[in-house]
Formats: structure tokens, C-alpha cells, sequence
């Protein structure tokens, strides 16, 4: 943390980072397992970064990123093995991951990258919402063979949850499609009485077409219409992003693998431990709710990220300022959380929502001492290892 404070993003960006080989694929092959090969070239973590995008900026017919064996969700392996078929995810994270890093090409002076980059985040913006969009809420993508998948005209897997978050998280949907699309998922996805998000609906089971190793699971589990958490996740992102707040943090206290053994009833349901985060949990009878496996998620760490970083609303931005924007339920009487500085400081965090009102940040102090705010709460770090109180209101305005 004292380095990337003290010499910049730009100096990261400057670190020789190696290169490791193997063989490609023949044709006839969707994956291998090798023991890859150290190279001896390096490069700068930029051109590794700039590398990576110009390999994932394809586009098929429909103007959208190939979706290749497999995007986000591996099990979808077939949709594009032959190289035609398309992913409208990929379009929103790819729309999202140059956004976030143009500054740094722009900083840099690489005025070709600048201009492709560019180029190619307008066109796929227009794709995901020309192609991807259809008519209630947002498709997955397309086969090799052109058909749609993720379409209210399929047979199976006519909604995907992992679409309809991502159009939100990207910021890529128009606010009247965004709400369509979290209004399907909602009721199509979400099952409160289950206590489970759903990744997709119908799961995979006789369609004529082949999405991959995902039509192999058992329908209702893991990827194939159970809870995929880490999709999950992102789902409660979404919602909190769009404001709302109460089905945001309502969808995340569902999904803690406490509730799920909050009851003895619940214990026998789950069968797998209430501490850690189960990577899935059944999606169909006659084992609704049943864990998965446990232990090495990755959605553990989207689950802290979730809910401090899109509920709570902490965050740190460009490194130089915490920023605090609750989109906590107008319900919650308030919270507390510390934030702690690598370097000794920190930051004990006191909100309080005495009018049940919790839209805005209406006032806060630091130290004692009055402090501007707008709708959110922007404060330089300090880097003197001292403990800061910073009380915090919330409200309808100021």
C-alpha cells in the first residue's frame, strides 16, 4: 500500500511482468490440461493489460464479443466453439473494464489505444442494446448457429440472471430497460421462499441445442439453474446500484450462509457449515436449498465486497479518498464500521438514520468538526496512523 501511494498507478504500470506458454488447441479440442512453460520475454503490466484487451475485442455477426468455450460461466462450453457464437455478458464487462482502465492508456499518451478502445466500447454498447436486448429484459447470447440464447422464445434458459445484473453494473442499460430487466429477474429468479438466487430459468435439460458441460449437471444444481452465489452477488450489486435499497439488502441477508442454518429446520436443509460461503445451493426438488460445495469460492470475497462496498457504500476512490454512500433500507436505525489504513490509520465509522430515511448523507463530522457533504461523503486520507471518528447522517436532505 506505501508503494502504490508514493509512486503512483503509473509506476505499477511500468512493472516487467513474464509470460508463460503451452501449445494451442487443435481443432477438435475444447480444453487440455498442460504443465505450462516459463518464457523468457517480459513486458510492462500495461502492455500485459493492453494485450488482453485487444485478444477479448472480437465481435461476431450480431456486433457482440465471441463468447469462444466458454465466458464468465465455463460450463457453457459449446455455445461459440466454433467461433461464430456471441456472449452480451462479455459486452457488459467488457464495456465496464475499458471504461475503468482508458485513463490510464489516455495518461499514458497512446493515442492509437485511445481511439480503439473507444471505438470499440461505442460499438458494443449499441450491440448489447440493439442485439442483446430482447424486449423484457436482456439475452445471454448466441449460439454458433445464430439462435438466441436467453430469450423469453427458448426452451430452456430463456433468462439469466448474470445478463440482468451485469446490464446494471455496467451502466451500459437505459434506465427504462434496467428496471424491466431487474423486474424479471426478480420475479423470474428470486425466490424468497427458497431463500435462493436462481442463475438461470428453465435449466438445461432437452433442448435440441448444446450449450456445453452445464446441460450435463443435474437440472436445479450448481450453474444449471441452481444458485451460482457469485452470480448471486453480483445480483444484489445490481439492485443496490439501482436504488433498491431494501430488496438489495434483503436479497443479501438470503443468500449469508448463516440464515440458511438459522434454524434447525434450515440446519437439515443446508447440510453444509453455516460459516463459510457455499459456492452453490440446489435450485430444485427434492433438494431446494441444499449447499454446495464449500470452502474455495471466490464469492466469499464478493460477498464482503457486496456488502460493504454496495450496501454499506464504503469504498476507496483513486486511492486518495474513502468515500461513504449507504443504499441501506430506510428501516436500518444505522450501523457502524471501521475502516483500517495499512499504515496505522483508521477510520471508526458511526451512521445513525434517525428520521428512517436513508437516501442521502445529510451531515457528518470528522473528529468532531463539521464536514461538507453532498448526497455521499468524500474524505482525503490522512496517512498520519491516528484513529478518526466520523459520524454520519442520513436523511432526505440536507
Amino acid at each position: 500500500a506505501h508503494y502504490i501511494r508514493t509512486t503512483g498507478d503509473a509506476a505499477i504500470l511500468d512493472e516487467p511482468v513474464g509470460f508463460v506458454g503451452g501449445p494451442l488447441l487443435d481443432a477438435d479440442e475444447d480444453e487440455r490440461y498442460f504443465a505450462a512453460t516459463r518464457l523468457p520475454q517480459t513486458a510492462t503490466l500495461y502492455e500485459h493489460c493492453v494485450r488482453a484487451l485487444d485478444r477479448a475485442m472480437t465481435q461476431g455477426d450480431h456486433g457482440l464479443p465471441l463468447f469462444g468455450c466458454g465466458d464468465w460461466n465455463d460450463g457453457m462450453n459449446r455455445v461459440g466453439r466454433e467461433g461464430r457464437g456471441e456472449s452480451v455478458w462479455m459486452g457488459f464487462f467488457l464495456y465496464l473494464a475499458i471504461g475503468e482502465f482508458l485513463p490510464h492508456v489516455r495518461a499514458r499518451g497512446d493515442a492509437a489505444h485511445v481511439a480503439r478502445l473507444g471505438a470499440y466500447r461505442e460499438d458494443i454498447a449499441e450491440a448489447v442494446n440493439a442485439a442483446g436486448w430482447d424486449g423484457g429484459w436482456y439475452r445471454r447470447g448466441y449460439y454458433d448457429n445464430g439462435v438466441a440464447l436467453g430469450s423469453k422464445d427458448g426452451d430452456e434458459c430463456r433468462i439469466d440472471a448474470l445478463a440482468q445484473a451485469w446490464a446494471v453494473i455496467s451502466g451500459v442499460a437505459p434506465p427504462a430497460r434496467r428496471e424491466m430487466a431487474l423486474d424479471a429477474m426478480d420475479e423470474q429468479l428470486i425466490s424468497t421462499d427458497d431463500g435462493l438466487v436462481r442463475l438461470l430459468a428453465p435449466p438445461f435439460v432437452d433442448t435440441k441445442e448444446d450449450p456445453g458441460y452445464i446441460k450435463g449437471y443435474v437440472a436445479g444444481v450448481r450453474e444449471n439453474g441452481g444458485q451460482y452465489t457469485h452470480a448471486a452477488l453480483w445480483v444484489v450489486r445490481a439492485l443496490a446500484e439501482a436504488g433498491r435499497r431494501d430488496r438489495a439488502a434483503e436479497v443479501l441477508a438470503m443468500l449469508c450462509p448463516a440464515t440458511h442454518a438459522a434454524t434447525p429446520a434450515g440446519v437439515e436443509r443446508y447440510k453444509v457449515e453455516p460459516y463459510v460461503v457455499a459456492a452453490d445451493v440446489y435450485g430444485a426438488a427434492p433438494h431446494v436449498g441444499r449447499g454446495g460445495w464449500t470452502w474455495y469460492t471466490g464469492s466469499a470475497g464478493w460477498m464482503l465486497r457486496v456488502a460493504v462496498e454496495s450496501v454499506l457504500g464504503l469504498t476507496v476512490e483513486k486511492g486518495t479518498h474513502l468515500v461513504l454512500a449507504p443504499r441501506v433500507p430506510d428501516t436500518w436505525p444505522g450501523f457502524t464500521i471501521e475502516h483500517r489504513r495499512p499504515d496505522g490509520t483508521s477510520y471508526a465509522i458511526t451512521v445513525e438514520n434517525p428520521s428512517r430515511s436513508a437516501a442521502r448523507v445529510v451531515a457528518a463530522t470528522i473528529d468532531g468538526v463539521a464536514f461538507p457533504v453532498e448526497r455521499s461523503l468524500s474524505i482525503p486520507l490522512a496517512h498520519d496512523g491516528a484513529r478518526h471518528e466520523v459520524h454520519v447522517t442520513l436523511g432526505t436532505r440536507g
